[in-house]
C-alpha cells in the first residue's frame, strides 16, 4: 500500500497521477469549493487565538498531506478575512512527502495571502511550532495490516502472484503485538461469531505518524478529519471484508490489487485504536463529531438560509448543492472530526478526558457518538464521494 501510493515513479500519489476534485478521481470536501474552509476557519481561528494568548511570536497552521492545496489556500483567505490581526502572526506549513503533489500545491499557493513554507516531520522536530495541525483525509492512506480468520487463528494476509494475477492469501499467524491490539479492540477470540475468511485491518502506521506530529508541534491542537468508526462497528461480525477500498475516475472498487499504482487505496480509521495511539503519543483526545453535525454547529444552516438573499440564482443553487453534499450522511457528512490537544510539557495526565473548552465550537457534546444500541449500517459508507455505486 505504501509503494503503490507513494513511490515517486509508480505510486498513484507519488507520481502525481491521481487528481482530486469533482471531475477527477474522487471528490473531497475542500475540492467542492470554498464553503468547507469558510465553515472550518472560525473553529481553527478560535483555537489559534487561544494558543496565541500565551504563546508569543509566530503561530503555525500545519497541514499534513495537503492534496491539491485547495484547502490550505481557502483557509488562508478565510483567516485573513475574519481574523486579520491573528493572520499577521500566522504561517502555513505544508508537510507533503510526494514531489508530484507538492508541485501542484506550489502552483496553487503562489499568491497565498499568508506566508507558506513546505517542510518535513524531521525538520519540524528540530524546531517545533505552536498552533494547529490539520490532517484531512491523511491517516486513511497510511499502510494497513490486513488479517483474516483461518483455521481458528488470526492470520496476516499477504499479496501473492498466482497464475500472473495478484491475490490476497492467508499467511502466518499474527505476531504477539498485533494479537494484543486485537484483544484490546475486542477480537481476542477469532472463533467468536466470525466465519472462516472474515477479514479486516489494523493500523500500525498511526502511532508512528502521531509520534512525528507530536514532535513537530510543541503546543496546540490536532484535528483529524476522516472516515472512522468505533471498534464495535469496525469489527462487527457482518463487516466481513474490512474497509479497504480503491478509487479511480469516480469509481469505487473492493479489489485493492486492481492495477496497482493507478488507484487510490484507503481504509477507514478505528476511533478506539486512534484514540489509544494518540494518548501513548502525547496527545489527549477531547471529542469527536460527524462532519454533518460539526458543520451545522459551525453555521451551515445559517449559510443555507442566507442563500435566499443571493441575487444570482445559478450561484445560489450551486452553493446550496455544495452545502448539502457536505452534510449528506450517505457521503461526506459521515466523516468524523476527531480533536486532540497537546501541551508544552506533553503531560497527558494534566488533561481532563473529554472536557471541552469555550473555543471548542463543534464539540458541544464531546461524548457524542453512536452507542452499541444505536443504528448501524450493514455496509461501510463510501470512503470517497463518487458517481458509481459503492
Amino acid at each position: 500500500m505504501e509503494w503503490v501510493l507513494h513511490d515517486p515513479e509508480w505510486g498513484a500519489y507519488g507520481s502525481g497521477r491521481l487528481e482530486i476534485g469533482p471531475t477527477g478521481d474522487f471528490a473531497t470536501s475542500p475540492s467542492l469549493g470554498g464553503e468547507f474552509a469558510a465553515l472550518l476557519a472560525p473553529q481553527l481561528a478560535a483555537w489559534l487565538e487561544e494558543i496565541g494568548q500565551h504563546t508569543p511570536g509566530r503561530l503555525s497552521l500545519v497541514e499534513a498531506g495537503p492534496g491539491e492545496g485547495s484547502l490550505a489556500l481557502d483557509l488562508a483567505n478565510a483567516l485573513k478575512a475574519i481574523v486579520p490581526e491573528l493572520a499577521s502572526r500566522l504561517e502555513l506549513v505544508l508537510v507533503e512527502p510526494n514531489a508530484g503533489m507538492a508541485a501542484r500545491q506550489r502552483a496553487r499557493l503562489a499568491n497565498a495571502p499568508l506566508p507558506v513554507r513546505w517542510s518535513s516531520w524531521e525538520t519540524l522536530a528540530e524546531a517545533p511550532v505552536a498552533g494547529v495541525l490539520l490532517a484531512h483525509e491523511v491517516l486513511d492512506a497510511l499502510a494497513v495490516q490486513r488479517f483474516e480468520r483461518r483455521s481458528g487463528r488470526w492470520c496476516e494476509q499477504r499479496v501473492q502472484l498466482l497464475n500472473d494475477q495478484l491475490v490476497l492469501v492467508a499467511g502466518e499467524e499474527l505476531g504477539a503485538t498485533s494479537l494484543e491490539a486485537l484483544t484490546r479492540l475486542g477480537l481476542g477470540n477469532p472463533l467468536e461469531e466470525r466465519p472462516e475468511g472474515w477479514c479486516s485491518e489494523l493500523h500500525p502506521g498511526v502511532t508512528p505518524w502521531l509520534n512525528q506530529a507530536a514532535a513537530a508541534l510543541r503546543e496546540g491542537r490536532l484535528l483529524v478529519i476522516d472516515y472512522a468508526m468505533e471498534a464495535w462497528r469496525y469489527y462487527a461480525p457482518h463487516r466481513s471484508n474490512g474497509t479497504l477500498m480503491a478509487y479511480r475516475n469516480q469509481e469505487a472498487s473492493s479489489n485493492p490489487l486492481r492495477e496497482p499504482g493507478e488507484w487510490d487505496l484507503t481504509a477507514h480509521l478505528c476511533i478506539d485504536g486512534l484514540q489509544e495511539a494518540a494518548r501513548t503519543s502525547g496527545w489527549q483526545p477531547f471529542g469527536h463529531r460527524r462532519q454533518g453535525e460539526a458543520l451545522l454547529a459551525l453555521g451551515l444552516a445559517q449559510r443555507l438560509h442566507g442563500l435566499q438573499r443571493d441575487q444570482d440564482l445559478d450561484t445560489a443553487l450551486q452553493r446550496r448543492e455544495t452545502l448539502l453534499r457536505l452534510v449528506d450522511p450517505g457521503a461526506l457528512g459521515d466523516f468524523r472530526w476527531l480533536a486532540f490537544r497537546r501541551t508544552p510539557t506533553s503531560d497527558v495526565d494534566a488533561f481532563t478526558d473529554g472536557a471541552a473548552g469555550p473555543t471548542d465550537l463543534f464539540l458541544l457534546d464531546p461524548a457524542l457518538g453512536e452507542t452499541k444500541d444505536g443504528p448501524d449500517s450493514m455496509a461501510s459508507p463510501p470512503r470517497r464521494e463518487h458517481n458509481a455505486a459503492d
